[in-house]
């Protein structure tokens, strides 16, 4: 069983997904450590333990509109993950985001909808949203 992958087949009929290619738009998603144990605040951390968010964690685009999504991991020591989910919940990629990297990743929609993201080692907290709006008339 593969850990990692990008859209299967049937998965690439509601989103393609490329390594390089042209992109029409952009966007820079950030890991951000928000209570982590070498900066505190240690009462949060002892309670709910090391928490992180991607920044932004909403995302717009237009569905069939090629948009490059570059992701850094800003974290020296901690690996993160990206799982993009369908409308339905199904999950079409699972990308490592390994420390102090940045990722690209060219990604065209082919269906309107709400696609819910996750980094599946931080969970509940690292996570985020695409909306896909129809196109521009």
């Amino acid at each position: 069983m593969k850990n990692f992958y990008l859209p299967d087949a049937a998965g690439s009929k509601i989103v393609t997904v490329t390594k390089s290619g042209e992109a029409e738009a952009e966007t820079i998603v950030l890991t951000e450590a928000v209570a982590v144990k070498e900066t505190g605040p240690k009462e949060t951390v002892a309670k709910f333990g090391e928490i992180y968010a991607f920044s932004p964690n909403f995302i717009a685009l237009r569905e069939n509109v090629p948009t490059k999504l570059t992701f850094w991991n800003l974290q020296p020591d901690d690996e993160h993950d990206f799982m993009l989910a369908a409308p339905d919940s199904r999950v079409l990629m699972h990308v490592k985001l390994a420390p102090l990297t940045k990722e690209s990743w060219v990604f065209t929609f082919h269906e309107e909808g709400i696609f819910n993201f996750y980094c599946a080692v931080h969970q509940p907290e690292m996570n985020g949203q695409i909306l896909v709006l129809p196109p521009a008339k």
